[in-house]
C-alpha cells in the first residue's frame, strides 16, 4: 500500500503523543519496545510513576551518555534513570503491583488490537516465532486502562486493526485506546472512534488501511 499521499508519524511523534494523555500522579507501566519512548516525553508539571515489571519504581528518562548504571535497566534493558523517591525491588513484588490492579496504565506494543479491544501482541503463530510474552498478560487484565502503541499496518501491508484476531491472544476485551503512525482511536461499546489523524489523510482513506469498521468522531 502507498504513503504518498500521507504523512506517517515518526516513533518519537507517536510516543510524545501518548505521553500527553498520562495523568497528573498516575502510575504507568511502559512495555518493551515503542512505549518506553514515552519516559522521554513526560512533562515536567506532571509527577508520574513509571513502574517497570523487572522491578522498577518511579524512573525518570534515558541517562546522559557516560552516565549510564548497569543496575537501572527497564524491562527492555535499556538504561533509564531514577527520580526522587524511586525503587527497586524483587520482580516477584513488582507482578503483585501489576496484577493486583495497583498499576493505572499500561502501553503496550501490538501485533494485533480487534474491534472489542482484544489484544495480541506476544506472538504471531509462525513455526519460527520465538514466544516472549513476559508480563504483557498480566498487564493486560491487571492494569485499570491498557494503551496500544503501534504502527497502522505491517511492513507487507496488513491492517493490525482488524475485526477479529487471528493471532494468539494476549488479553481479551483489554484495551482502551490505539495510537498509530496515522490516528487515535479509542475502543468504546460503540465501536472504534477515531479522534485523530493526521493532518493529510481522510477518513475513507483511513478506512482502507484498516481491517475493522471505525467511527468518524474527528468531526
Amino acid at each position: 500500500m502507498s504513503h504518498t499521499s500521507y504523512t506517517l508519524l515518526t516513533r518519537d511523534q507517536i510516543a510524545e503523543r501518548a505521553a500527553q494523555d498520562i495523568p497528573d500522579g498516575a502510575y504507568v507501566n511502559l512495555g518493551i519496545g515503542l512505549p518506553t519512548k514515552i519516559a522521554q516525553y513526560l512533562s515536567n508539571d506532571k509527577d508520574v510513576f513509571l513502574h517497570s515489571e523487572n522491578g522498577l519504581l518511579a524512573f525518570g528518562p534515558s541517562p546522559a551518555k557516560g552516565e549510564e548504571d548497569a543496575e537501572l535497566i527497564n524491562a527492555g534493558k535499556e538504561y533509564v534513570t531514577m527520580l526522587d523517591g524511586g525503587s527497586y525491588f524483587h520482580h516477584g513484588d513488582s507482578f503483585a503491583m501489576m496484577r493486583g490492579g495497583h498499576i493505572d496504565i499500561c502501553v503496550l506494543g501490538a501485533f494485533q488490537v480487534a474491534a472489542n479491544g482484544d489484544l495480541a501482541n506476544w506472538s504471531t503463530g509462525a513455526e519460527d516465532a520465538i514466544p516472549a510474552v513476559g508480563g504483557a498478560m498480566d498487564l493486560a487484565v491487571g492494569a485499570k486502562k491498557v494503551f496500544v502503541m503501534t504502527n497502522h499496518i505491517t511492513k507487507t501491508g496488513d491492517p493490525k486493526i482488524v475485526s477479529e484476531l487471528t493471532y494468539p491472544v494476549t488479553g481479551k476485551n483489554c484495551v482502551d485506546r490505539i495510537y498509530t503512525d496515522l490516528c487515535v482511536i479509542d475502543v468504546t461499546d460503540k465501536g472504534l472512534l477515531v479522534t485523530e489523524m493526521v493532518d493529510d489523510m481522510s477518513f475513507l482513506d483511513l478506512q482502507a488501511l484498516t481491517g475493522a469498521m471505525l467511527i468518524d468522531a474527528t468531526q
